[in-house]
């Protein structure tokens, strides 16, 4: 079972490419994120929310193929058991004085 969080799945054991970024939005390594799945996170979802992977300016697009397949080796399970995490439009601040500036607008 996937998400069983009673079983063992080992010891985290440093890999020599640890330290190669995933995640370039949030600058995340794959051992951040190996790290991660042995500190209990099993789902995409918990790894996004603890490391920040695929919260970055590109949402996700990027990276999260990798975050998922990352996630599915150290837990010993095949990819397509883990479900991908939501995806959000990127947001930015927009000033209010560009929102009165629409074609229409009342002056």
């Amino acid at each position: 079972m996937m998400n069983d969080r009673s079983r063992d799945i080992g010891p985290f054991v440093p890999a020599p490419d640890d330290d190669m970024i995933v995640c370039r939005c949030e600058e995340i390594t794959k051992g951040e994120i190996r790290r991660a799945v042995h500190d209990g996170m099993y789902t995409v979802t918990e790894i996004r929310r603890w490391l920040r992977a695929g919260m970055g300016l590109c949402q996700g697009q990027t990276c999260s193929k990798l975050v998922k397949g990352i996630a599915a080796r150290e837990l010993g399970i095949s990819p397509a058991l883990l479900e991908p995490a939501s995806s959000r439009a990127p947001m930015r601040p927009t000033e209010m004085k560009v929102l009165g500036r629409e074609e229409g607008a009342c002056a």
